[in-house]
C-alpha cells in the first residue's frame, strides 16, 4: 500500500506526467545517530568479573581499561585464566590488547589499535629486548 504510493510517485516523476509532483518530501526525523566510543574502567576482583568486560567489548564501542591488582594478590592462576579469556575474545573481535604497568591491561575493539613500541625492557634482568 505505502510501497505502491511511493512507486507511483517515482514512476510519475520520471515519466513526466501532468499530475506528478515536482518534488518528493522525505522525512528524516528518524536519523540514526553514530555511537560514541566509551573508555570504561574495570576492576578484576574475581574470575566472574570477566563477563561484563567481554560483553562491553563485544558491543564494539568500548575501550576497556582493566585493573587486575586485587586478583593478582589473591590468585595468580585465576588471573591467568581471566587474562587468557579476555585475550581470546579480543583476538576473535580482531581488536588489540596490551599491558600498561604492572597491574593494568587495555583492550580495544577492531577500530582502535594500541601502539606497542619495538623496544621492551625485561623486568627481571634489566635487559633490553627488541621485538621482531
Amino acid at each position: 500500500m505505502v510501497f505502491d504510493r511511493i512507486k507511483k510517485s517515482f514512476s510519475g516523476a520520471f515519466s513526466g506526467g501532468e499530475d506528478s509532483p515536482e518534488y518528493i518530501e522525505i522525512d528524516l526525523g528518524k536519523e540514526v545517530k553514530k555511537a560514541k566510543v566509551i573508555v570504561r574502567p574495570f576492576v578484576l576482583k574475581s574470575f566472574e568479573d570477566v563477563n561484563p568486560i567481554l560483553n562491553a567489548l563485544r558491543e564494539g564501542y568500548t575501550i576497556a581499561i582493566i585493573d587486575f591488582k586485587n586478583l593478582k594478590k589473591r590468585d595468580i592462576i585465576e588471573l591467568k585464566r581471566a587474562i587468557s579469556k579476555i585475550k581470546k575474545t579480543v583476538d576473535a573481535l580482531e581488536g588489540s590488547i596490551s599491558g600498561f604497568g604492572e597491574n593494568i591491561i587495555i583492550a580495544t575493539p577492531e577500530f582502535a589499535e594500541i601502539y606497542k613500541s619495538q623496544i621492551r625492557t625485561r623486568a627481571v634482568s634489566g635487559e633490553r629486548v627488541v621485538r621482531e
